[in-house]
């Protein structure tokens, strides 16, 4: 399957990507570089050289045990050869990797992120921070575009799965502000929806939080005739076993986990369906603040409320009916935990400043206003996500990573490293981490071809500087990157980001003075 999520909130991007352009530096083919070490004839080769990646921890993906001193051979954009390193024969020509005290890793899978920006700066980002995947949960033209250049050979960024515009209820709880959206009002709309986003190129249809359930069991009837995937936010009104019998692919973020796992249930989505959005705010900030604000004392209501027994049976029946949960953690913990969010980043500086500087104004207007009361609550609510994602991993539910990056705070690619860290903080081992942006992700997206490292793959791979089984956030400590057979060595990785910085230092802000560029899912948290 392919999917693709909400919009963001914010002025000049609290969810947008940065426009920036990174020029030639960041386009083609790469050459081959310049010797860099004994037994690394080419540190940087293009994707139809043969290069053999030798002595190297190879951590597959699978969940299995690492295999120490391994050969890797790449060509053609495909792993061709894997094995002990003393029992691998090279053919002549082949150029060698000597990565001797490195680990080698599937490139990183984000399953759900906003991509923003008409330039070369965003795709980049992504391969460059060792994520080679993307999902991205609100389509535009200018990621088919994107996708059509990375495929053609002239632009460096991710293999990218593109979803519909979201289609929410009407009214939705976005305005004409962030772009475009489609608002059905019922079946009909509903099913006309959903041929009109196949016929757009569309990988999967979004749904949203306010579809109506009639709009909603249209959409998975069309989508099934049209056999494309849905997948999204389960609907405020949508219980999320019906969602998952629905076929209903993938479930983005905790939200629709908190009320199916609680006692209160019925009282609570009975109070949901009077909640209102203004129709006529021209500001999707305003209509989600508001939204927040009526949502939250019913989070809190539904955790209060939290039935174990309740809660195991909905993880099994989803397990049993292949429904992942994509939990966003890295979200809801920017939203629910504002108080922590970091003052400075490192990788913020390949984002354009404007942008950066405008982000702590849109989060005040988003979870501005609590009482300490409030407060409290949802840091108990994020708590209370935590486990949920414990428990979901122990019943066997599928938990692909996913950010929201687009949202404030969240870079492109760089993004999942901290996403990862959320989830081994929220109880899930860091074998069991990786295995959730790697094999666990590509099955969730229906990606054969990547996900572990294997003979017959595509050639997506990261080499880490120190062991990521020891400490998840290893997986910043990149050595180097392959993307789709293409070996970007350290030097040359610097070089390409410090293309990214410069460009992002001279661009200029969107004339637009609205969130019209925003594209995260600015519903990961209520305050």
């Amino acid at each position: 399957m392919v999917g693709r999520d909400e919009p963001g909130l914010g002025r000049r991007g609290f969810v947008a990507g940065a426009a920036v352009v990174a020029g030639a530096a960041l386009t083609g083919t790469a050459s081959a570089a310049t010797a860099d070490g004994p037994g690394n004839r080419a540190t940087t080769a293009a994707a139809g050289t043969a290069v053999a990646f030798t002595h190297v921890t190879v951590i597959d993906g699978s969940g299995a045990p690492p295999a120490r001193d391994m050969t890797v051979v790449v060509e053609g954009g495909r792993i061709t050869g894997l094995g002990p390193s003393v029992r691998t024969g090279l053919r002549p020509g082949v150029r060698t990797v000597d990565l001797t005290g490195k680990y080698l890793i599937p490139g990183l899978i984000e399953a759900h992120t906003h991509s923003d920006g008409p330039d070369a700066v965003i795709p980049s980002l992504y391969p460059l921070a060792g994520v080679t995947t993307v999902r991205d949960m609100w389509g535009k033209p200018v990621h088919h575009e994107w996708r059509r250049r990375i495929r053609g050979g002239t632009l460096l960024g991710p293999r990218w799965l593109i979803g519909s515009p979201i289609v929410d209820g009407q009214p939705s709880l976005w305005a004409e502000d962030v772009g475009e959206h489609i608002e059905v009002k019922d079946a009909a709309d509903a099913r006309r929806a959903v041929r009109r986003v196949k016929k757009e190129g569309a990988d999967f249809v979004k749904v949203y939080s306010r579809l109506s359930r009639e709009a909603y069991w249209a959409v998975a009837q069309e989508a099934r005739r049209q056999n494309i995937p849905f997948l999204g936010h389960c609907p405020d009104l949508v219980r999320i076993t019906e969602a998952a019998d629905a076929g209903q692919h993938t479930i983005e973020h905790l939200h629709a986990l908190l009320l199916s796992t609680s006692a209160h249930e019925a009282e609570v989505r009975r109070a949901l369906a009077a909640v209102r959005v203004d129709a006529k705010d021209p500001s999707s900030l305003s209509r989600y603040h508001s939204w927040f604000q009526q949502v939250h004392p019913l989070e809190w209501k539904a955790v209060r409320g939290y039935d174990p027994h309740k809660a195991h049976a909905v993880f099994r029946r989803l397990a049993g009916g292949g429904t992942a949960v994509v939990p966003t953690l890295s979200v809801h913990r920017t939203l629910e935990l504002p108080d922590e969010v970091p003052a400075r980043a490192e990788e913020w500086k390949y984002l354009p400043a404007w942008q950066v500087e405008s982000w702590p104004g849109l989060l005040q207007a988003l979870v501005g206003g609590r009482t300490p009361g409030q407060a409290r609550r949802v840091r108990a609510i994020y708590a209370h996500r935590q486990r949920l994602v414990r428990e979901l991993h122990q019943a066997g539910v599928r938990l692909p990573a996913g950010t929201d990056t687009g949202t404030g705070y969240l870079v492109p690619g760089f993004a999942l490293h901290g996403e990862l860290a959320l989830l081994v903080e929220a109880g899930l081992t860091e074998m069991q981490v990786l295995r959730a942006a790697t094999r666990d992700a590509a099955r969730t997206l229906g990606l054969d071809s990547v996900g572990t490292v294997e003979k017959g793959k595509a050639a997506d791979l990261l080499v880490l500087d120190a062991d990521p089984l020891r400490d998840i956030r290893n997986t910043r400590r990149i050595h180097g990157v392959v993307v789709n057979g293409r070996w970007i060595d350290g030097p040359e990785r610097e070089r390409l980001l410090a293309a990214v910085q410069k460009a992002a230092s001279q661009a200029e802000p969107p004339e637009e003075d609205t969130a019209a560029a925003a594209r995260g899912c600015g519903c990961g948290g209520h305050p």
